[in-house]
Formats: structure tokens, sequence, C-alpha cells
């Protein structure tokens, strides 16, 4: 077989040629092109690192690629576009995302949607506080078709927007000339910063608006609450704090969760348009604010900061202090009913009353914890040599144990009552 009957699909073409009476001399059909329906669109709509992340995400896309584009006259790079001197330099290249996507799946329509509403089209060279002409709303296309597709959908949402009360539309729609790959360290940026956050600088205006409970906020105007600002896109950072710090909290002080458009009632200080937030609200107005993920240790520790205040029980849980022998806590925990020590913070459990035991030292004393609840360190200071205990949930000091210093032998748990609570069988 010739090396051209080695394509499948010329081998499929000469097959029926044999097989149908096919003359030698009888043009060939074109070859069925397997890709037609893999396009790509280049989009920019401010910093291209959320974007990148927010396209990936969405089913049908085959891969989302950071870069520049629409510019001339220098090469492009981050270091060059973002230079002082062409923040305004109608030349200068956008921040874009090249998106390749199987349009069998996800619709060019559907893209172009989702592309609208996640940010602010009506901004010129701006989104939020990121300013120049790198950061312009801009659609570069490949096909006609998704040209046609853009001015439709560019003047549906202008009048959306207009109901609304938004200005001008200042999206541009080009063909696309050249795209410039980002640098490496710009790709999948998301992944590579972990600690970061989503910028969402969407108007909230939609195509097709979706009904969706309205949550009050009454029931945060007293007390003290930790609510979450979310995305209403598919945003990692609160994913990722959803699941490993927020899924096993615990504590008595509620978190909520609200889009940037759902404070109303509240007195915020802190900027709203990057998600998480996590905002500290007590009679309905934020105490402080933290933009962007935490950690499992920073968001304890704003808790503890939060909660206790500058008091004896946040110096024990934050900086391993002592509780006094026989404080009132321990007055008011040795003789408990029948329950559980818990987690001042996280609310996890962590002591059993049915391994309490007095020990005559003035501080709780336990034979064992609840299985997983502590981890263990080694403690060198003052000249001792101590295992010091930790909640294994917030981090916090709970105290030391001791080999063999319980009764028939046991460990001792020797236990700062300050740092936890009482929770009653029922």
């Amino acid at each position: 077989m010739s090396n051209s009957l080695k394509n499948p699909l010329l081998t499929a073409v000469f097959l029926v040629s044999t097989f149908t009476g096919y003359a030698s001399d009888m043009p060939m059909p074109e070859p069925v092109q397997a890709s037609m329906h893999v396009k790509t669109l280049v989009l920019g709509s401010g910093c291209f690192w959320g974007a990148e992340k927010r396209y990936e995400a969405m089913q049908g896309v085959i891969d989302a690629e950071s870069g520049y584009a629409d510019g001339t006259g220098f090469k492009a790079t981050y270091k060059e576009i973002t230079k002082r001197s062409r923040r305004f330099d109608a030349r200068n290249y956008a921040e874009v995302v090249k998106v390749t996507y199987n349009a069998n799946i996800l619709t060019t329509e559907t893209l172009l949607k989702s592309y609208f509403e996640s940010h602010d089209p009506t901004q010129k060279n701006r989104q939020g506080n990121d300013i120049g002409t790198q950061y312009r709303s801009t659609i570069l296309f490949s096909e006609l078709d998704q040209k046609n597709v853009a001015i439709k959908l560019k003047a549906t949402y202008q009048a959306l927007l207009a109901k609304n009360g938004y200005g001008k539309i200042q999206t541009n729609i080009k063909p696309l000339d050249k795209f410039y790959s980002a640098e490496e360290y710009h790709q999948n940026y998301l992944v590579k910063n972990p600690n970061g956050y989503c910028p969402d600088h969407s108007t909230g205006v939609v195509f097709t608006p979706v009904e969706r409970e309205t949550r009050s906020n009454e029931g945060l105007l007293t007390g003290k609450h930790i609510v979450v600002i979310d995305s209403k896109n598919h945003c990692p950072y609160c994913e990722k704090l959803k699941k490993t710090v927020l899924n096993d909290y615990h504590g008595d002080i509620p978190v909520h969760f609200r889009y940037a458009d759902e404070l109303k009632g509240l007195k915020i200080k802190s900027a709203t348009w990057a998600t998480p937030t996590i905002l500290f609200i007590e009679q309905g107005k934020e105490i402080f604010g933290q933009q962007g993920f935490m950690d499992r240790s920073r968001f304890y520790k704003a808790l503890g900061a939060f909660k206790l205040g500058d008091t004896e029980a946040y110096s024990i849980a934050f900086k391993k202090g002592t509780d006094r022998p026989f404080c009132k806590e321990y007055d008011l925990f040795k003789n408990t009913p029948d329950g559980v020590f818990i987690d001042k913070l996280s609310g996890a459990p962590l002591f059993n009353t049915k391994d309490r035991f007095n020990s005559g030292t003035g501080w709780l004393s336990f034979k064992y914890p609840v299985k997983g609840s502590v981890t263990y360190h080694e403690d060198n200071s003052f000249g001792m040599k101590r295992t010091e205990i930790r909640s294994k949930s917030s981090g916090i000091h709970l105290g030391h144990v001791f080999a063999k210093e319980g009764p028939k032998g046991s460990d001792r748990y020797c236990i700062n009552a300050t740092v936890l609570e009482f929770v009653a069988a029922q």
C-alpha cells in the first residue's frame, strides 16, 4: 500500500472506490476533516489568570492558554506590556486566553455568553483595580460565524445591561492576527499559586436569569458570624477553602455563604470583588476581613482573635500558655455529667468524660484523647523535655501528655480547660 493510503480516511475512500466502480480518472472526494468541530477563540476580559481557570472548567473546553494578542510594535512579554509607559498605549497587547473547544459540546454562543457574564465589558481598559490597555475587553475570532455570534450577543447583552443601569459595552470584536503564548509561569497560574483568590468583576447581569432563593441577612445583624463571599462561576480557591477548612468546621460561630450582590443590610468595609473573601461580622458590621484563600492555620488564628479576643484563652491557644491550676474553667469542668470536651474554635470532639480522672494537679486530666483528634509535638521549652498536644482540627495548643502518670500506668493528658467547651451527652 502506498504511503498516501496509510491515512485511515484515504484508505476508506480507496476501498469505497474499489467496490463502487470509481474510475481511476474520476476526481477523488476531499477527505472529511475529523477536527472540524474543534474551534479556537481568543478572549480578553482583564487579568488572564482567573479567566484561564474558569474556561478550563467549562465542559467542552479542550484547552485554555494564557497569552497576548492584538498589539504591535514590540515583543509581547509580560515585562513589556506592564511597563508604566504602555499603560494607556493603544498599541499595547491585551492579556487574553486562547480557548480551544469542541463545538459539538460547547457552542460558540454558550462560550461567549459566559465570557460576557464573567466580567464588566462596559469598563474601558480596566477591570476593577486593574487599569491599563492590557486589560481591555476583546474578542478575537478565527471564523466568520464566531464574529456573527459575538456581534449578536453583544447587542443583546447591551440591552440587558442598559436595563440595569450600565453604560456602553467597550468590547472590541476583531479577527485574530497572532497569538503569543504567555511565559510558562503564567500558565495554570492558580494551580502554581494555591493561596490566592479569583477576581470577580462580573456585573451580575445574565442572559438567562436563574430563579434563586433570596438569602436574608436579618439573622446576621445580631451576634457574631462568618460570611464567605462565594463565586457564581468556577473558583478553585473557593472550593479548596470549603474542602480543606470549612467542610469539617463545627464551631458555634456560624458560617454563611453569600455572593457579592447579597450583602444588603451589612456594613462591609472590605472589597468584595475577590472570591473567596472571608468576613468576620458582629452585629451586622465587619470587624475584619481576609481577601483570598485562607489555609487552616490562618483561618483558626483569625477565628481565635474574633471569638476570644485579647484573653487568656487566646494566649494559651496560640502562644502556648498554661492555665493557672484550679482555675475557674477547671472548677466548671472537673465534675460535669457525661459528655465530651470539644475544641473551643472548631467544635471537634477532643476528650470524653469517661476518660477523665482527678490527678490532683489542678488541671483537667484524661487517660486518652478521642481517636485521631490530637497531634503530638516535641517541646523542649523551659529546659524540659515534654510532648505537646495540639488539636488536629484547629492546631491550637491544648497541653501536654506525661507517660505513665495516669491510673494503672496509663498516660496523663494534662489539658488547659480554657480552650475547651463541654457538650453533655444526649
